[in-house]
């Protein structure tokens, strides 16, 4: 797809849309690949609260207000679009005066059609970027999920209670036994 020459009287106003749950070093990079794609640049970032994101996608670990607040503090970042809609449309963009939207080029379907982003490219006003391998926020939650343990007994001996983590009597005393074999194993 053909991508439109940039203005050159002003900063370019690009905008950049996604959960951002859990923001890593992944989502970091790609913001700053739209930053970094022209000399000068107004970078965007649209993202949906939480009605709209758990009824589409599922539940997130980090709140609305918490996505907003993290993706506040990334550098490449000149303003935050809290409450964006989910999938953009021309309205959206002539009202925030986006001269190209950043993503990684992947088709994006939604329940209205099979890439949000197709009227965009059309246009000649989608910048694509690359995505960072090895980390995703699904790769950090299953990382949680497979040692949960670990953490639960991290955070037990950190002082936390039980009911604090949720965890039963018996979980609690599962995760005991598991810690005294444990030492039992070292001094053998």
């Amino acid at each position: 797809y053909p991508i439109n020459a940039p203005p050159q009287d002003r900063p370019v106003r690009l905008y950049c849309d996604g959960i951002y749950d859990l923001f890593h070093y992944g989502h970091a990079r790609a913001l700053e690949q739209a930053k970094k794609s022209f000399p000068n640049v107004y970078l965007m970032v649209g993202m949906c609260n939480d009605a709209e994101t758990h009824s589409r996608k599922g539940k997130t670990v980090l709140t609305e207000n918490e996505r907003y607040e993290s993706m506040r503090h990334c550098r490449w970042v000149d303003e935050v679009i809290t409450d964006a809609p989910w999938v953009i449309t021309q309205e959206f963009i002539d009202e925030h005066e986006i001269d190209f939207v950043c993503h990684d080029d992947l088709p994006y379907a939604s329940s209205e059609c099979d890439d949000v982003y197709a009227f965009v490219k059309d246009q000649g006003r989608f910048l694509p970027t690359q995505r960072t391998d090895g980390v995703s926020t699904s790769d950090l939650i299953t990382r949680i999920v497979r040692d949960y343990d670990k953490y639960l007994r991290r955070n037990l001996e950190r002082g936390m209670s039980p009911k604090e983590l949720n965890i039963s009597f018996l979980k609690e005393q599962e995760l005991n036994i598991q810690k005294h074999m444990a030492e039992i194993r070292e001094q053998i």
